[in-house]
């Protein structure tokens, strides 16, 4: 059964448009007490990130929860992954994330935790959906569920992102901090300040307005120059919600999320604590499977999307995984995908080698890499096209083993994105070129 709300990553979409409205949303606090009111009484804790429409839907879903008989928790503007850690330490029933992570502050949307700090089950998604379909209505006076503030939420968080890495000490490091006028913004410096690094700090001043804007870890730019100018041992850069994380080495070139993967990995195998092998996604650069297959490292390939990561490190049992947009998991010191833990690891990781983040990041090279994006107009199914897969079998043929093609028809758009990667650059544009030539014949 196909989902009608939930994406892989619940629910997200602009402000004041179905779904993303507080009659929906207040419904779908009603849904999901529902589900989870079935067990008896129940506790679930919402936070949000720092975009202005956070308190309409924060208050939408306190109401709803309330309807259902479902107590709920406020935890305040918190990162994604701090939401999920608390939903586990204060064995709540669910955790409800308030963000559309990455994107403009016009956008908004709704993710969930289950009891262990990890996504909701397919068919617990689907369970929420089914009430969603049904009237909404209003348990007994004597039942009602009970709204409470956490206020200690922030320190809690803090204390467990120091607790993942005891040996670390920064005293001496000169850290430039960008917060994408997002939920770390209070987090982020706490953490690395009260590790002994002298701290400074961009994006660390949300207005409801500006989160992402121009800033954080989608848009490098300002850290890169922060850097440079404040002549910093590194920078680290998360996203609006803080469970991505891209860092900037003392030279001012961006490490993007394969590369801390990588260097993550190496550091993991190094003390014994790697537990297997690697998972990427269908995205990732070739440059970081070559460099794990040098050190006989396994890697293997999951779709796009956090979601589909941890279902591949479940699968083989592993701990290491992420995206190259700097979606990173170590399910061994969290159950999610954490920028602040993450960027931590790194950190461990430069501590125990005595190298700076620019050695590090060297030891492995990205590939050249161009993509295409084709409008599709007929409805073409481009992985099961004879001719287009003939076509990107001739490229990878010319490539030889050390490049390959990726044909992924967007989630978000009407386009297919023609991907060709490989070591020499200018016979990546020339053949990403040409079949994104072939790929426009048959579906535009």
């Amino acid at each position: 059964m196909s989902r009608k709300y939930f994406g892989t990553d619940g629910i997200r979409g602009a402000v004041g448009t179905y779904p993303i409205t507080p009659e929906f949303v207040m419904k779908l606090g009603w849904a999901a007490g529902k589900v989870f009111a079935q067990q008896g009484k129940s506790k679930i804790l919402i936070g949000k990130d720092t975009r202005i429409s956070g308190y309409m839907f924060e208050s939408a879903l306190e109401a709803g929860l309330t309807a259902a008989g479902v107590d709920s928790g406020l935890l305040g503007p918190m990162p994604t992954p701090g939401i999920a850690y608390l939903t586990r330490t204060f064995h709540a029933d669910a955790g409800i994330v308030i963000s559309a992570s990455h994107n403009p502050y016009h956008d908004n949307g709704i993710k969930f935790f289950s009891a262990d700090g990890t996504k909701l089950d397919d068919e617990i998604e689907l369970e929420i959906e089914r009430y969603l379909d049904e009237p909404m209505t209003t348990v007994s006076s004597d039942e009602l569920g009970k709204a409470f503030r956490i206020n200690d939420a922030a320190g809690r968080y803090i204390e467990f992102c120091k607790s993942t890495v005891r040996r670390l000490k920064l005293k001496g490091k000169r850290i430039v901090l960008d917060c994408a006028h997002g939920a770390t913004y209070q987090i982020a410096p706490a953490v690395f300040e009260e590790l002994g690094a002298e701290i400074i700090t961009i994006g660390a001043s949300p207005d409801g307005l500006n989160i992402n804007k121009d800033i954080g870890s989608t848009s490098p730019k300002q850290l890169q120059q922060k850097v440079v100018e404040t002549r910093a041992d590194l920078g680290i850069g998360f996203d609006g919600d803080g469970d991505r994380v891209v860092m900037v080495d003392e030279k001012g070139e961006v490490v993007d999320g394969d590369e801390l993967l990588f260097i993550m990995a190496m550091h993991a195998r190094s003390r014994k604590r790697l537990g297997g092998g690697v998972v990427g996604t269908l995205m990732s650069n070739l440059g970081l499977e070559l460099a794990l297959k040098k050190e006989k490292i396994d890697f293997v390939r999951a779709n796009v999307g956090d979601r589909y990561v941890m279902q591949q490190l479940k699968e083989h049992n592993w701990r290491f995984g992420g995206e190259s947009s700097g979606h990173l998991l170590c399910l061994d010191s969290t159950s999610t995908g954490d920028g602040v833990v993450a960027a931590l690891q790194v950190m461990m990781a430069l501590q125990d080698s005595g190298k700076t983040l620019h050695e590090l990041k060297s030891g492995m090279t990205k590939c050249p890499q161009t993509m295409i994006n084709v409008r599709r107009n007929k409805d073409v199914d481009v992985t099961k096209n004879k001719t287009i897969l003939a076509a990107a079998a001739a490229v990878e043929e010319e490539l030889d083993g050390r490049g390959r093609v990726l044909l992924r028809p967007s989630g978000t758009e009407p386009v297919v994105r023609v991907m060709v990667e490989g070591e020499n650059g200018d016979l990546v544009a020339t053949k990403a070129k040409q079949l994104a030539e072939i790929v426009e014949k048959i579906i535009s």
